[in-house]
């Protein structure tokens, strides 16, 4: 593994009800950023299918490939018109919507007992970078019980282990049209390229946090 910082940048495919998912375009356009500050960072995209088997089953699989110090993940919440910066997975999970294998739970939590786990404190540096591109966006609480919680929780396992990525973020990103690169900046909602603007300064930020949080255990 050579030592480029390595992280590993997430989305969804679309879902049931949802035939387009904005954090497919989303991932592809950071992943392939060209900037000074990412000469020595090494970007890996992924898009999960939104199935709870996908998610067990690839997350470890892409943390034992790559080898990511951060984990920058993505997600739609299509029925907020703003960014929201997760502070934390709640340990609950749905048994009512199936997900898009057609999966249901049987039981409302994720794991017996346990209560939410927190990202960390750098998710307060992540709503900054956020707003000084000049978007809504707040922190939040909820990040629901579908795929989006699920992946969260999972993600904060991994940097628990303390053999695995060091920061993990997960961002909820509202929905777009299908035109809104074309779309006029003043119109109603967030374009395509504001979103990319957004996305840009809180993956520098990331970049930032991890290289700190690399040197504390150096």
């Amino acid at each position: 593994m050579n030592d480029r910082l390595r992280i590993l940048v997430t989305g969804f495919e679309p879902f049931p009800g949802v035939p387009f998912n904005p954090t497919q375009p989303l991932v592809a356009r950071l992943t392939h950023l060209r900037r000074p500050a990412l000469a020595s960072v090494e970007l890996t995209g992924h898009i999960f299918p939104v199935t709870y088997e996908a998610v067990d089953r690839q997350l470890p699989e892409l943390i034992e490939k790559h080898r990511p110090q951060a984990l920058l993940m993505f997600g739609l919440a299509s029925r907020t018109p703003y960014v929201r910066i997760e502070t934390r997975a709640r340990n609950a999970i749905t048994t009512l919507w199936p997900d898009a294998g057609h999966t249901r739970v049987r039981k409302g939590s994720i794991a017996d007992g346990a209560d939410a786990m927190m990202f960390g404190p750098h998710t307060g540096k992540l709503l900054r970078a956020a707003l000084s591109a000049g978007i809504d966006a707040r922190s939040s609480r909820d990040a629901g019980s579908y795929l989006c919680n699920y992946l969260s929780w999972r993600a904060i396992e991994a940097v628990r282990a303390g053999h695995g990525p060091r920061l993990a973020a997960f961002i909820h990103v509202p929905p777009l049209e299908r035109d809104s690169i074309s779309r006029p900046k003043d119109a109603a909602g967030i374009t395509l390229e504001q979103l990319v603007d957004a996305g840009e300064a809180i993956l520098m930020e990331m970049v930032k946090l991890t290289r700190a949080a690399i040197r504390e255990i150096v």
